[in-house]
């Protein structure tokens, strides 16, 4: 459909096994239930990238199921912070060079401490934003994992 993301070749220069999935995107409809469905992949599978804000230790990124909520307490307790908070959308492109709707956990401006849920250690496979609105990238979440330097910890309501 459309040439490769940022986040896919970076993926795919770490040797990481990576399928690309592309669906129709509503602008009003951007979450990530939407995309599971589009895809035909159980919602659990399917995780989206949210970025929050420490109040000590500042952005942090959590990757977690589109069924599921964080939960901003255990998200603070996990980063090792007092308290966390999600960064406004207005805030997003700025810090990570995504836009709502398209945010991975590959290939950020920054390198940002990051967290999995763990529920995505269950999986062989789970579907990640590729970097663009209406374009996942499947891959195996300990791969992904090691390559951005995340860990797996109960992260969801």
């Amino acid at each position: 459909m459309s040439s490769k993301t940022n986040a896919v070749r970076l993926v795919e220069q770490a040797g990481i096994p990576c399928r690309e999935a592309f669906y129709a995107y509503d602008e009003k409809d951007l979450s990530g239930m939407h995309a599971a469905q589009a895809l035909g992949l159980p919602p659990e599978q399917v995780f989206k990238t949210l970025v929050a804000r420490g109040e000590r230790l500042g952005i942090h990124v959590f990757c977690i199921p589109v069924c599921c909520e964080l939960d901003l307490k255990k998200a603070a307790r996990a980063a090792g912070d007092k308290n966390m908070e999600l960064v406004a959308v207005r805030d997003l492109l700025g810090l990570t060079g995504y836009i709502r709707g398209g945010c991975s956990p590959v290939g950020m401006r920054k390198k940002y401490p990051t967290l999995f849920d763990d529920s995505g250690a269950r999986y062989a496979e789970i579907a990640v934003s590729a970097g663009a609105r209406g374009h996942q990238m499947i891959v195996p979440p300990d791969a992904l994992a090691r390559l951005v330097g995340a860990e797996f910890t109960d992260l969801c309501k």
